[in-house]
């Protein structure tokens, strides 16, 4: 395994994340190309007061990214969301996925009750579930949520 690091970044460039729109694209997904289309906009650059943005790096190559927003979906504050995710696929069951999200869970610490995320695959919806999160049922735009306080304690933190 290459070794990787997960990084929080502050400035997006969009060429680092020209491989990753394109393998996503190739499977009909659009959602990395909105995360570099919104932060270029300015509409969503990950920074307001809980949220962040991380990158999982080997070497220069942004092999993965997430991020944690304010959930746009609800009407309380301290509910956050799980957004973008997404790892090529030549670097998958390594565990940067995990730690992508472990990243976000702990960026959410002392901002966040609650964390909510929409999935549209079954895989990602194990994944997800396999890290503690529970399917979400009745919640507009919501699949899965991880709950409590400390979120970090059932994630493996």
């Amino acid at each position: 395994m290459a070794d990787i690091a997960i990084v929080r970044i502050d400035v997006l460039s969009p060429h680092l994340f020209a491989e990753l729109v394109e393998e996503r694209e190739q499977a009909g997904f659009r959602f990395v190309r909105r995360l570099v289309e919104d932060w270029q906009s300015g509409s969503n650059r990950f920074a307001l007061p809980g949220e962040a943005l991380f990158v999982a790096l080997s070497g220069e190559q942004v092999v993965g990214v997430c991020g944690l927003n304010i959930d746009p979906y609800s009407v309380v504050a301290a509910v956050g969301r799980v957004r973008r995710l997404y790892v090529l696929s030549a670097f998958r069951r390594q565990g940067v996925g995990r730690r992508l999200v472990q990243a976000v869970v702990a960026a959410s610490q002392g901002s966040f009750y609650s964390l909510r995320l929409r999935t549209e695959t079954a895989e990602a919806s194990r994944f997800y579930a396999a890290l503690g999160f529970q399917e979400c049922v009745g919640v507009p735009d919501c699949t899965h949520v991880l709950e409590g306080v400390p979120l970090l304690d059932r994630i493996g933190l």
